[in-house]
């Protein structure tokens, strides 16, 4: 019987997420790059009155830094100290 809710629980999941997924996908996406924007920003030479709070986070973020870089149009990595590409 739990079989059956859960597999129309994924069905109704799918008729009302699904044709926005793709829409949801760029949101976040969107979303993610001017988050990673804010705290690198210090890094990136403009003034950041929060840069003592963001700096924590900054290794979280050198993970994806080289997709998020091409994707602004960089084509080389704006920082020194990371040499991804």
């Amino acid at each position: 019987m739990t079989s059956r809710w859960a597999s129309f629980r994924a069905g109704l999941e799918e008729f009302y997420a699904g044709p926005y997924r793709r829409t949801l996908a760029r949101a976040r996406r969107e979303e993610d790059d001017l988050f990673r924007m804010v705290v690198l920003a210090e890094a990136l030479g403009v003034p950041d009155p929060a840069a003592y709070y963001t700096a924590e986070l900054m290794p979280a973020l050198y993970e994806d830094f080289h997709a998020w870089h091409r994707r602004m149009g960089m084509d080389r990595s704006p920082l020194e100290h990371v040499g991804c590409c």
